[in-house]
């Protein structure tokens, strides 16, 4: 075995760097606080400190075929959207199949890194770790933090002013786990997220009044997208990121809108973001339209104070007699084994190459995995950051200059301004992402071959969705399986809903897609050329 890997945390990021680790010939040894692998996964009817927290109903919001790990299909039979224990099981049997358990220290508690003293020369760093109460240093050639950014709740009570002599009961969503408590009470839900929505949607069943309070809006989209496809499915294409990104901007963001806009008019039922043609994560919901609809949830503005039993909004209206107010206000970063200096080494800021290497480091031996967000799934994502920070310990690849990186950390910072807006996640285009980890190992498809070798995976390649298998089809790493599982995954994904069959299994149809938007592009085009 080679150089020593320290793996903070055996979620989906930890077991993909365990085997990406193992790939390169490194020696991973992974610490985990639990006595389980899946970190956020993982599910318990309590809050543990220090542990992601998720409540009984989640499901995923990414679709199987987009969430796997890119050698390891779900089985055909899998619903396309899981229920958290539906998932949990496959992370399980993906580290039984490939050997990873043994590689991991449960029930062992990471409590400091920090650099040695050759850092300058070695680049190492010593790792002191806690297990039935005793501590050990050890001795590592490169970190690998895997812990996660759903640890440590934004409960931000201090931006709302009389909460402290509000006499009901208020907490985080991060401790909310089922609605039973809930029963014929009347609840304010803070925050429009993923998690706020869920669970305002739930709550809505059995207590007696639901209210989201949002200053911003946010979009909201079904799982279901066109034809009944999952949403992801349609809308990660390589071709439809090629016309975000080549088509003007106010032609593009009138496109996002209005794609947006289609499901429901957003502007009626209160939802419509301040600023629409952002591209900040959508929340997915698939029941939140009706619940307004139905009168069971309502939408109101921020927040101005509290009283002792009421809640008084920025309009001016007043929500009496709350019995229960639930923070939907999402986490902040924090890494407590780590000084903070190096993960935000600017104005306090996550600052971060790629969203994973610490630019100002003397010696690339630090890899942050899985904090950066974007409409694609976690897992893919994490595997690819993995295989290349693996490669750079292993002296594989290399990194640019201090100030290479520094440059484009600000133009990335830019681009994100401009596309999510200011907020506090590392948020990037998918594909565009994908592509460059991609790039850096060897493994980002090369259309135009495929073109001329291989036309029909070139086509699902470009025109279908952009799954998780396109990036073992080629270079190290690659999967025999790869080109298979591309041109297989519409059936897996139609399998699980066909249980009674009814005429011919239908398959989007790209060339269909790609002329109807291309007129319609051309159309737009020629419009501005008119009146511009």
């Amino acid at each position: 075995m080679g150089k020593r890997v320290a793996i903070i945390g055996a979620g989906i990021s930890g077991l993909a760097s365990i085997r990406c680790c193992l790939e390169e010939g490194l020696e991973p040894t992974c610490f985990e606080r639990s006595n389980d692998v899946g970190g956020l996964w993982k599910f318990l009817d309590h809050a543990e400190e220090g542990r992601a927290s998720i409540y009984q109903s989640v499901f995923t919001n990414s679709s199987k075929e987009m969430m796997c790990f890119p050698d390891f299909p779900y089985p055909d039979d899998y619903p396309n959207y899981m229920h958290h224990s539906k998932l949990q099981e496959y992370i399980k049997t993906f580290a039984q199949k490939k050997n990873l358990l043994r590689y991991i220290q449960f029930e062992t508690l990471v409590s400091s890194i920090k650099k040695c003293p050759s850092f300058l020369v070695t680049g190492q760093w010593e790792v002191v770790s806690e297990k039935d109460g005793k501590q050990e240093s050890t001795i590592f050639d490169a970190v690998m933090i895997c812990s996660g950014h759903h640890v440590y709740p934004n409960l931000p009570t201090d931006s709302f002013p009389g909460l402290h002599q509000f006499q009901g009961h208020y907490l985080h969503s991060r401790d909310y786990k089922d609605p039973d408590a809930f029963k014929g009470k009347r609840v304010l839900v803070i925050g429009l997220g993923n998690s706020g929505s869920d669970i305002a949607v739930e709550l809505s069943r059995l207590a007696a009044q639901v209210i989201i309070s949002t200053r911003s809006g946010s979009w909201v989209m079904s799982r279901v997208w066109d034809d009944g496809y999952p949403w992801d499915m349609v809308y990660v294409t390589r071709f439809a990121s090629f016309l975000r990104n080549a088509l003007p901007a106010f032609v593009s963001d009138w496109l996002y809108v209005k794609k947006m806009n289609t499901w429901f008019k957003h502007e009626n039922y209160g939802l419509m973001p301040l600023n629409g043609p952002l591209r900040k994560e959508p929340v997915f919901n698939d029941e939140l339209p009706s619940r307004i609809l139905c009168g069971t949830v309502s939408i109101k503005p921020g927040v101005k104070e509290f009283t002792e039993t009421s809640a008084v909004f920025e309009d001016g209206t007043v929500l009496e007699a709350i019995d229960s107010i639930i923070f939907a206000t999402g986490y902040d970063y924090a890494y407590p084994f780590l000084d903070d200096s190096i993960i935000k080494s600017r104005n306090n800021e996550v600052t971060l190459f790629k969203g994973i290497f610490p630019p100002l480091m003397e010696k690339p031996t630090l890899a942050v995995i899985g904090l950066v967000q974007s409409l694609g799934a976690a897992i893919p994502t994490a595997d690819l950051q993995a295989r290349w920070a693996a490669k750079v310990f292993a002296d594989s690849c290399t990194l640019p200059s201090t100030n290479e990186m520094m440059d484009d950390i600000d133009e990335k910072m830019g681009k994100k301004l401009k596309w999510f807006g200011q907020s506090q996640t590392l948020q990037t285009d998918y594909i565009t992402y994908m592509d460059e980890l991609g790039s850096f190992i060897g493994a980002k498809p090369n259309i135009l071959w495929l073109f001329l070798t291989d036309p029909q995976l070139a086509l699902e390649v470009y025109f279908g969705p952009c799954s998780p298998y396109q990036f073992r089809l080629v270079g190290p790493g690659k999967w025999d399986g790869a080109r298979n599982a591309i041109l297989t995954q519409w059936d897996r994904t139609i399998k699980p809903t066909r249980m009674r069959a009814v005429g011919e299994a239908q398959r989007p149809q790209h060339f269909y897609n790609l002329l109807r938007m291309l007129s319609f592009s051309v159309l737009l085009l020629a419009v501005w050329l008119t009146f511009y």
